[in-house]
């Protein structure tokens, strides 16, 4: 009879785990549909760019509405106050009649003032690779296009997003520090 205990305890750990569902995943999902149901959308981030010789920081605030969406810099001071518009599918940005190149990081577009909308687009669309729990914090891979991948940290009990990493030509490009994040939901 000794010996079959740790068959059957086996067994149930087997089927216990597989009864389960991943609440990382879950919770990745509700925040993605969440933030799929909402108008209005706020928040600042500090971002780390890595170019291939340099790396670059910037405070950037985020604000989209149903009319698209704005990116303003905070810091560095030499460039504060200068704001895009972005629309769907624009890779180049302008800033009323003043055209500010703050260089591509990788071949496909990404920058640090397209990395915000990029980002928002995968935490809504992006397709869930792997979801688990690490320090209080549900963190997903998502895959937001064939050249663009991003890590989402969320936390646990508000389901706000903490960090994120944009990954391209296989290395992180941009590291985003997410601050003072607020959505209005319309439905």
């Amino acid at each position: 009879m000794k010996r079959l205990y740790p068959f059957v305890l086996l067994a149930l750990c087997v089927i216990l785990t597989g009864c389960g569902k991943n609440r990382a995943l879950e919770g990745v999902e509700s925040f993605s549909e969440k933030l799929n149901s909402t108008e209005n959308l706020k928040f600042t981030a500090e971002l780390r760019t890595e170019y291939d010789n340099k790396t670059v920081g910037f405070t950037l605030d985020f604000i989209s509405d149903p009319d698209g969406c704005a990116v303003t810099v905070i810091e560095p001071a030499l460039i504060r106050g200068i704001s895009a518009h972005i629309k769907d599918g624009e890779t180049k940005l302008v800033y009323d009649t003043v055209a500010l190149d703050t260089g591509d990081l990788d071949d496909f577009g990404l920058s640090p003032m397209s990395s915000l909308p990029l980002l928002v687009d995968a935490m809504k669309n992006g397709f869930i690779e792997s979801a688990w729990e690490e320090n209080g914090e549900y963190c997903a891979d998502i895959i937001a296009s064939d050249e663009l991948s991003v890590q989402l940290r969320l936390d646990k009990y508000t389901l706000r997003p903490t960090h994120a990493e944009l990954i391209s030509e296989g290395r992180v490009k941009v590291f985003v520090d997410i601050k003072d994040f607020q959505c209005e939901k319309t439905t």
